[in-house]
């Protein structure tokens, strides 16, 4: 394993070489499909590698993966890397022009896609291949079964060059850009375990998608702790729940909305799912909001951890069930290997109060592909998010640039966000900043009611005033049926800001 390892690097090839290596015969997958086994994997990327090199794959070229969960995205990945080849994410909640925006700007020489992707590519010059088409008809296009089948799946020599992944921003705020990442260190692998009590062998959920900085990184800390992956192409709350229990899965790796919307399952649904195994949920990729955290204890137990972070720094802090216990709006706590520091927009340093959260660690990213690179103040790399520091625990109050100025008072949407979903009878909401000929900017609240309950502007706004400052207090308070999000979670609030009027409750 570990000359594997010496050979191959410690990205994806090297991790499933190594795992075929020390245990071939042992589950290393199990989707839709059925399982597979760490060998089956390791000998069917041979052969995806071998195929996309006939069609001119070549080291330091880029290989774009449009898929969702499932064993052709794990493949793929490892095929790409070990051909030395780079792979770039696509984000399945794409719309078309975006695909088309980051195909033109990347210029990948092959798209792998699931079927179902198919329109969102049309007029793209690269080579196309089909990962998941399930009953779909695929027509001409050939797949990644096909490339199997004709391929040869001995193995090859290492490359001379290390495989790159370029990971996508999330857009919430502009275009995605492109980050760029080496492989994975056992550095990084060791700080993750420092406060995850993650073990060799365990069955992992990884319900986030793994285009994402937290689902890929667990397929990477799965590689080096031959977990057992269980994947599924799209999540539903119940079916999370069976996968769990059918699997006997020891954890499982999620969004912060994925929590809510079991939650919102009727008690009596999800007392049909035996969840004894699991041992560790982790949850990143968004904000936990409002008592999340307890009331996913509650309900579950002293099983939940939270990871704050971004696509350039990767991990920034861990809270554990105690953190979230003592205080469920905590990010926790910086692991093994890592600082934290505030700042100021001058770059002096913040000991007390809010400030500009700064991260160093061993998995920073190489810069995005445009060119341009994220802030970095002696050798710390912003988060492009706000904070404060209390007792060893950092609490995150948004973006840096979310915050906004009200009759001269600072305003951070999140803690008003918080305090919202807090109400029983509000299931979701968001808050922005909008112009204000009298105070610069004003607060408004776009709320999601519960079902069955009934709520008021004034209720929302009688809610707000009874925990928060005055100017805190949202002027506007739209009501609607659901918010938009990104595919791991995050509110798109740019789209928010363009409504015209509120939307039909």
């Amino acid at each position: 394993m570990t000359r594997s390892l010496l050979r191959w690097g410690t990205g994806p090839a090297g991790g499933y070489v190594a795992l075929a290596d020390r245990m071939p015969d042992a589950v290393g997958l199990v989707d839709e499909l059925g399982s597979t086994t760490f060998g089956e994997t390791h000998r069917r990327s041979n052969a995806i590698a071998r195929g996309l090199a006939d069609l001119g794959v070549r080291e330091g070229d880029g290989v774009a993966v449009l898929c969702r969960n499932h064993r052709w995205f794990v493949e793929a990945s490892v095929g790409v890397a070990k051909l030395g080849a780079d792979v770039l994410y696509l984000n399945t909640a794409f719309g078309g022009g975006q695909v088309v925006e980051v195909l033109e700007r990347e210029r990948p020489r092959v798209v792998i896609h699931d079927v179902e992707f198919e329109t969102l590519l049309e007029g793209t010059a690269a080579e196309r291949l089909v990962a998941w088409s399930g009953e779909s008809s695929t027509g001409d296009r050939p797949t990644l079964a096909d490339l199997i089948a004709r391929s040869s799946d001995a193995d090859l020599p290492a490359p001379e060059r290390e495989s790159h992944t370029v990971i996508l921003t999330s857009g919430t705020t502009g275009p995605p850009k492109g980050a760029s990442r080496g492989s994975g260190t056992l550095e990084a692998a060791a700080a993750l375990v420092s406060r995850l009590p993650l073990r060799h062998g365990w069955r992992v959920h990884v319900a986030a998608p793994m285009f994402h900085t937290w689902g890929w990184a667990h397929l990477n800390l799965g590689m080096l702790l031959g977990s057992a992956l269980v994947l599924r192409r799209r999540f539903e709350p119940e079916g999370f729940l069976a996968a769990v229990s059918e699997q006997r899965c020891e954890a499982a790796v999620v969004i912060p909305i994925m929590l809510q919307r079991v939650l919102e399952l009727p008690e009596s649904v999800r007392r049909r799912y035996d969840l004894s195994s699991l041992r560790v949920v982790v949850a990143s990729g968004s904000t936990l909001p409002g008592d999340l955290a307890t009331r996913w204890m509650d309900a579950f137990g002293d099983h939940l951890y939270n990871v704050y972070g971004s696509t350039e720094c990767a991990w920034a802090t861990i809270a554990s069930p105690v953190d979230l216990r003592q205080a469920p709006g905590t990010a926790g706590r910086p692991p093994l290997g890592t600082r934290v520091e505030l700042f100021d927009d001058s770059g002096r340093p913040v000991s007390a109060g809010v400030g500009r959260i700064f991260v160093g660690n061993t998995a920073l990213f190489e810069g995005y592909t445009a060119g341009d690179e994220k802030e970095t103040i002696d050798g710390l790399m912003a988060t492009g998010d706000v904070g404060r520091i209390e007792d060893g625990l950092l609490f995150v109050e948004g973006r840096d640039d979310d915050m906004i100025v009200s009759g001269g008072e600072n305003v951070y949407p999140q803690e008003v966000e918080d305090c919202l979903v807090r109400h029983p009878g509000i299931a979701d909401a968001a808050a922005i900043g909008v112009p204000d000929d009298d105070f610069g900017q004003r607060l408004r609240a776009f709320v999601v009611v519960r079902d069955g309950v009934e709520l008021t502007e004034d209720d929302v706004r009688d809610h707000v005033k009874a925990h928060l400052a005055r100017f805190k207090v949202p002027r506007d308070v739209w009501f609607c049926d659901e918010l938009p999000r990104n595919a791991t979670g995050k509110v798109l609030k740019r789209e928010l800001a363009t409504w015209d009027g509120p939307p039909a409750a």
